[in-house]
């Protein structure tokens, strides 16, 4: 009988620790290969993770809740017909994808360095993983004090080891507090364009640990005092789902480090409107793809992405990323009614049937559950066609860590002034809004607005002749 370990899997570029939320099968158990063993969590997916091999599950060597790093043995197998000694599951087959956050929880505010012994004043902007905010939680420590616990994870974050070695050190009374960081070191070594941080920093540490609640959602490390409300009437509580709570924290963290400011332009699509409706069964019949509104969208964007590339940017600190690759994530609305944002890459250098199989593609495995991890990752810009539900317009929230993200509105018939070689005249005209997000801190209002300018252009100016 040959051993083989299973390790937990790489769930992309940034992800270096997983949770395991569940073990699928018990130790004895006959498994299959590609048979989900266990469910993991990390900040941006859950996932299930297939076996390597068939075999017998012999060992598990981290209970539920656990957070392991990636590479670490979670498990080992008993087989006849594998000799490796390490199989990692990533390897021979991609995971599936459950239910997923935004990346934002990646991109940290920067954070005063910390010794061990050292009880300083709250540090905004640092995530939190679920267990970590489970343990504090049962150990009754506030959000104000957790953020003074120093972390040894990727960038300072705060791992369960972390936690537990400071409740252990409270508990034995080994922890010596120092003088305080000041207000003003902490605002200027944060974020501090945000009204939330800096009356949170003027508070008293004391005052700020009673009035934050520390068993509410981490909110992307931004904490918010708690306000009670009482109800009357007749009235359901329902419990957010895990997805929920995620997307939840993920949009109030982009709303508090980026300045969002939205302008709009009313573009006339007639004549994509026009020439849609002639070639689309030609289309479908030459390449076995519904041609939608999206990919046409998608086209004018990474169009005016090329002419605009410091549109197509994210935000370290004090430096501004230009990304060179044009990777487009495209919202899609699940059963659920939860969102998740797939990423067509490279789509400047597709053409319209590309782009159409691509969109398809992705809004297909989305609705399924079938993405991969990779299908969520490094996009740097964002589309999100709320025409679909009859929306004239929408001031969409940026998904961090980008800096800009366009809403499609929904394409209305409307008198419009048509200029002729001979005169104006009134017509009908199909027209739409296109609503364009951007972060101020980096994107003023000349660029944003000629950027969304530019895509209407690029729509208005779609050859009605052209082939499919």
């Amino acid at each position: 009988m040959a051993r083989v370990e299973m390790v937990m899997p790489k769930m992309g570029e940034s992800i270096m620790e997983a949770t395991i939320i569940r073990w699928c099968k018990k130790i004895g158990d006959k498994v299959e290969q590609d048979e989900t063993v266990l469910e993991i969590s990390t900040d941006k997916v859950d996932s299930e993770v297939p076996s390597p091999t068939e075999g017998i599950l012999k060992e598990i060597l981290f209970p539920e809740n656990a957070v392991v790093p990636v590479g670490q043995v979670i498990a080992i197998f008993e087989t006849e017909t594998v000799t490796e000694n390490t199989i990692t599951p990533a390897s021979s087959t991609t995971p599936q994808v459950n239910t997923i956050s935004s990346p934002v929880n990646n991109i940290l505010v920067n954070e005063p360095q910390l010794t061990a012994s050292v009880l300083a004043n709250p540090m905004p902007g640092r995530f939190y993983s679920p267990l970590v905010l489970s343990i504090a939680k049962e150990e009754g420590i506030s959000m104000a004090e957790l953020e003074t616990i120093p972390g040894t994870g990727k960038e300072d974050r705060v791992t369960k080891k972390d936690i537990l070695s400071y409740v252990e050190a409270k508990k034995a009374g080994k922890l010596v507090q120092q003088a305080a960081v000041s207000a003003s070191q902490t605002v200027q070594s944060n974020v501090a364009t945000s009204s939330t941080v800096q009356t949170v920093q003027e508070k008293p540490t004391s005052t700020y640990a009673t009035s934050a609640t520390s068993n509410a959602p981490s909110n992307g490390g931004i904490h918010i005092p708690k306000k009670s409300f009482s109800f009357s009437g007749d009235f359901e509580i329902i419990e957010m789902d895990r997805m929920r709570k995620m997307i939840a924290e993920n949009m109030v963290y982009s709303k508090h480090v980026s300045p969002h400011v939205t302008s709009f332009v009313e573009a006339d699509v007639t004549n994509i409107v026009l020439w849609r409706e002639k070639v689309k069964n030609n289309f479908e019949k030459k390449y076995n793809e519904k041609l939608t509104y999206t990919p046409i969208f998608v086209w004018a964007v990474a169009k005016a992405l090329r002419d605009f590339p410091m549109v197509n940017i994210s935000v370290d600190e004090d430096k501004i990323i230009v990304k060179k690759n044009i990777n487009i994530g495209i919202a899609v609305a699940l059963p659920t009614g939860n969102l998740i944002v797939p990423v067509l890459k490279n789509a400047d250098k597709l053409n319209l049937a590309g782009l159409a199989a691509g969109v398809n593609d992705l809004a297909n495995r989305a609705r399924n559950n079938k993405l991969t991890p990779d299908d969520l990752a490094n996009g740097t810009y964002s589309l999100s066609n709320v025409g679909t539900f009859g929306n004239v317009m929408g001031t969409p929230v940026i998904l961090q860590p980008q800096c800009a993200i366009l809403a499609t509105g929904a394409i209305r018939k409307k008198p419009a002034v048509i200029e002729t070689p001979t005169g104006d005249v009134i017509g009908i005209r199909h027209l739409m809004f296109l609503s364009h997000s951007y972060d101020h801190r980096v994107i003023d209002g000349a660029l944003g607005g000629a950027f969304v300018r530019k895509v209407a252009d690029y729509l208005e100016a779609w050859d009605i002749n052209q082939d499919v």
